[in-house]
């Protein structure tokens, strides 16, 4: 597979992580961190570091927009949810492990 090959596939694979996320909003940030270990936002930095890397001025806002499809205050207001004692718990355990 050449390089520019490999690169549309990941970057169409990135594009439908993106889409399922969105499809997904139910799935809360702290799951995922429990889950996976990375989240919405850890994605968002991710993109800003990359776009800097390659010389482009994305900021985290930015880049959280790219990530969550709206301004991030907005998902915030109409998707986050507050995370349980079970959650935050299972968030605690994970990370001091």
């Amino acid at each position: 597979m050449d390089e520019q090959t490999r690169t549309d596939i990941e970057a169409a694979t990135f594009r439908r992580l993106l889409k399922h996320l969105d499809d997904n909003k139910e799935v809360q940030n702290i799951d995922l961190m429990i889950l996976a270990n990375f989240c919405r936002n850890c994605l968002a930095k991710w993109y800003a570091a990359e776009a800097q890397e390659r010389g482009v001025d994305v900021d985290y806002d930015a880049a959280r927009q790219a990530v969550y499809g709206m301004p991030y205050s907005e998902w915030k207001a109409n998707h986050q949810q507050e995370a349980t004692p079970e959650q935050l718990a299972a968030l605690e355990k994970k990370s001091s492990a």
